[in-house]
């Protein structure tokens, strides 16, 4: 007897990559039937702005679409459809949801254990991802690649980059400061180490790997991090302690000068801050992956400064964080059929 499994992926996470990792996980126990939605081409849902949606925080597609492919399928896979209330009572014969992201933000969770609903998602999927583009985002940055490349596309050939005054510094003469010692922050720690750099790292919750330790990593305060720190990139998870963790006073305290990088996520920082510090020189630059509003106002002031890189939440868009989440929710759904416990359980 084969399980059917519910596949709803997009343009990102293709529901043939699902497809191809849940047979090589699970071999010819499962059939699978698939559907693809239109993100990222185009936008999310944010749920706390649509009735009936309550616990989902960004989705793509309806809970009518969904149970509309769902069918009696007891187990889902997904990236990004929503699983709202509605769907967990309207769905008696789904068991397991399997959501290929760092946390199930598409999935009301509360309705889930209410229907005996097994949520597993696939933590750190994007975490090598986003380390190498922290390390690139901290080059383009303190090198004027950004400054360099914008010149030559308007005509203008910028050989005052030359300039002492101008030109950066390097990994292997700098003291960067990591926020955030989790599965990205860890990783950020072991490439900047290869540069030769100094490393500080700050975060409250975790000790410091033997390895990293050995290697001269600092364990450090925020305080001490941000004063002496030519670079400060932030990796910690939003919580409710984290939250506008970076905001003027923290900004003021850094050295002048210094870059401040975030790879994370907005709310993580106060942006109008940073303008201001930015604007009076006391910052060198910033590098800006994540915002507070996505995609950001095109009258964003921040656009609008020459010493900011800004890219558009890209840093996980690696073809590796596909196939890492896609076997990740494999080996879970061969898990639950094989009776084992979850890897990740939610």
């Amino acid at each position: 007897m084969t399980t059917e499994v519910a596949i709803i992926g997009d343009r990102f996470m293709l529901s043939e990559m699902f497809a191809s990792a849940l047979k090589d996980a699970c071999g010819d126990r499962i059939t699978c039937k698939m559907l693809d939605l239109a993100w990222p081409d185009e936008p999310m849902e944010h749920g706390y702005a649509v009735p009936g949606m309550e616990g989902l925080k960004e989705y793509m597609g309806t809970p009518e679409m969904v149970l509309e492919h769902l069918g009696d399928a007891p187990v889902l896979v997904t990236h990004l459809a929503p699983l709202s209330k509605s769907v967990f009572q309207a769905a008696p014969a789904l068991k397991l949801v399997a959501v290929s992201r760092g946390g199930p933000v598409n999935v009301a969770m509360e309705a889930a254990a209410d229907h005996d609903v097994l949520v597993v998602n696939t933590p750190g999927r994007n975490a090598s991802a986003v380390a190498e583009f922290t390390i690139g985002a901290i080059i383009a940055e303190t090198r004027n690649i950004t400054r360099g490349h914008e010149g030559l596309r308007e005509g203008t050939y910028r050989g005052d980059l030359y300039r002492s005054d101008i030109a950066g510094d390097e990994l292997s003469d700098m003291t960067v400061g990591v926020i955030g010692y989790g599965a990205v922050g860890s990783r950020v720690v072991r490439l900047l180490r290869a540069f030769g750099t100094r490393v500080l790292v700050c975060d409250p919750y975790v000790q410091l790997s033997a390895e990293d330790a050995l290697a001269g990593v600092k364990h450090v305060s925020l305080d001490v991090l941000l004063q002496t720190s030519d670079v400060v990139s932030l990796h910690p998870r939003v919580t409710a302690e984290t939250r506008g963790m970076i905001g003027a006073k923290e900004l003021a305290s850094m050295k002048r000068g210094a870059f401040l990088v975030n790879t994370a996520r907005g709310p993580l920082m106060d942006y109008d801050a940073l303008y201001d510090t930015l604007v009076s020189g006391h910052l060198g630059g910033a590098m800006l992956e994540t915002f507070a509003i996505e995609p950001t106002p095109p009258d964003w002031p921040l656009l609008q400064l020459p010493n900011v890189t800004l890219t558009p939440h890209i840093a996980g868009a690696s073809l590796k964080t596909v196939r890492i989440a896609a076997a990740k929710a494999a080996e879970e759904v061969r898990r639950w059929l094989d009776g084992e416990p979850p890897v990740n359980p939610c």
